[in-house]
Order: C-alpha cells, then structure tokens, then sequence
C-alpha cells in the first residue's frame, strides 16, 4: 500500500516519474549498459537529465514533487526521454502544473440532459450507460441491465464502475478479460486524480478499493494512465452465456466529465443472437415506470 495519501499532489508527481523512469532500459534509448552495477530497475536519474537536456539538480528536484514553474519546453523534453504517449503527457502536465494543485474539484451535482436519458431509451437492444466523475454510474438502459446488471439494485453510493470491478464478485465473473477491465479502471481513475487532485470522493473510493483489493493496491502503485476509448470485451453472462461485444466511449462535448458508453455485437454473430434474447427476456419481465435510471450517487439529481 502507498505510503502517503493516494491523491497528495507532489507525491503523485514525483512516483509518476520515478515509475516512469525506472520502465526503461539503457538500450531503449540508445545508452551503453556497462558501468556499475543498477541496484534498481531503469535508467538513472542522470541518466534521464542528460537525454533531456536538464542539469541534474534540476531534474532531482522535478522528481521529488517540486513541479512548480517548470516549462511547457522542460515537460515536453522529459516527456520525450520518457518515451511518453499523448495520454501521459498530458497526465503529466496536469501533475506538474501549480493551476492544477490550486484547481478547486466542483461540487456540483451531476445530471444527465433529458434529451441524454430519452437517446439511452431509444437505443432498444443497444445496451449503453453514461459514467461521470470517478466512473460513477450516472444513467443506463433496460438492455444495459440486461447486460451487465440491475445498478438500480445498488445503493446509490456503490454505482461507481471501479467499484464493481474491484468489489463484486459478480462482476469478477462477468468479465472473461477481468485482468484487462481492471487496468482501464485504474487507468481512468489515474487520469481523473491528475485533473482533480482534490476531490475528496475520489480519495475516499480510492482508499476503500486499496484497503479492500490488493489487486487494486499493486495496479495503483504501477501509476499506469490511459484513456480506452474504444475496444472489444468478451462476457460470460449467467444467461446466455459467453457474448463478444465491441465498445465506445463518446465524451460529450458540453459535459467533458460524462462520456456515453455503447456496447454492440456483429451482425449476425451468436452475440448478436444473445442480445436479442436478452432484450425479449427483458422486454417480457416487469419494468418500472421509469425505463432510464438516474441517480447514481449522494451528489446526483435524477430528472
């Protein structure tokens, strides 16, 4: 487990590029492996100050969480020795910037639009959900229930997706590729924590999951960040059995904290044959008045 609080701004930083740092090897990036002997993994921090262009004193205090007033230049030069994708620069950015340690987390509720909630209803047999802030479960469909589950049966304060993932064992055996799943949890929850260093749901979600899955602890200590937008998962539904779907996340362009995520199978697939069925049995079943659920969390109003 982490030795400081999972969201303290300069510890943050300072792990990000130790961990980092220590994924590469000399001949990564074209440096000779004789000298003396690595006691730790990676390049050293001269090393990496030298492949960037930095003194070494500068780089040293980088690394201990000292990010103020660095340059967009300096980020971009140690991001490039780094060897970092656009997703981790800009993790990177956000970890190193003062705007964003002094960057005040909005309390505001989050809602979904109405004519969000009336396009999730009209998307019959499409089974789609919208996640907020912290992967939190803001509203789905009957098919999305379906699919993976009745968030409606939870208590408002556990409609949070990493939880699941992590907490429910039911969820655990949904996902065939759980190990996979569990990474873009962490992931996004990574990236989120760099833009919001000061939420405290987020801190208290994170110190639940570290405390109660050890899964969680090792993959929050890798510092691992990525923005999956679009992919396949394969499911083994108690129902129908194993269903290969293919997913996007859509960020809505007004309400950059919430993305709309649809799942879909290809035509003519048995997948797509498991749909269906799940769609009649589900059309057959009681359904509350109210098709598209909202609400998932303390600070959510539905419509």
């Amino acid at each position: 487990m982490e030795r400081h609080d999972p969201l303290d701004q300069r510890a943050e930083l300072s792990e990000f590029l130790r961990s980092r740092r220590a994924r590469l090897k000399p001949q990564d990036v074209g440096l000779p492996e004789y000298g003396r002997a690595r006691r730790v993994p990676g390049l050293r921090r001269e090393e990496l100050a030298q492949l960037a262009g930095v003194s070494l004193t500068y780089y040293t205090r980088l690394e201990q969480g000292h990010g103020q007033n660095v340059s967009a230049e300096v980020l971009d030069a140690i991001a490039r020795a780094l060897r970092l994708d656009d997703t981790e620069r800009a993790h990177l950015t956000h970890l190193a910037s003062p705007r964003a340690r002094r960057k005040r987390h909005s309390e505001r509720p989050q809602q979904v639009r109405p004519e969000l909630l009336g396009l999730l209803e009209a998307m019959e047999g499409v089974p789609a959900y919208v996640l907020g802030r912290r992967l939190d479960i803001l509203a789905w469909n009957r098919m999305a229930a379906a699919v993976f589950g009745d968030f409606g049966a939870l208590p408002v304060a556990e409609r949070n997706m990493a939880r699941l993932v992590f907490l429910d064992p039911a969820a655990q055996e949904l996902y065939a590729d759980w190990a996979c799943r569990a990474c873009e949890m962490v992931s996004g929850l990574r990236l989120y924590a760099g833009c919001h260093p000061d939420d405290p749901r987020l801190s208290a979600l994170v110190g639940e999951l570290s405390v109660k899955n050890e899964e969680f602890r090792t993959l929050w200590a890798a510092h691992t960040v990525a923005d999956k937008t679009h992919g396949r998962k394969t499911l083994r539904h108690p129902l129908v059995g194993e269903v290969h779907l293919a997913f996007e996340t859509l960020k809505l362009p007004d309400s950059p904290e919430q993305s709309l995520v649809t799942f879909h199978a290809d035509p003519g697939s048995g997948s797509a044959d498991a749909l269906r069925l799940l769609a009649s049995w589900r059309a057959g079943a009681p359904v509350p008045a109210e098709t598209v659920t909202t609400n998932p969390a303390p600070e959510t109003r539905s419509r």
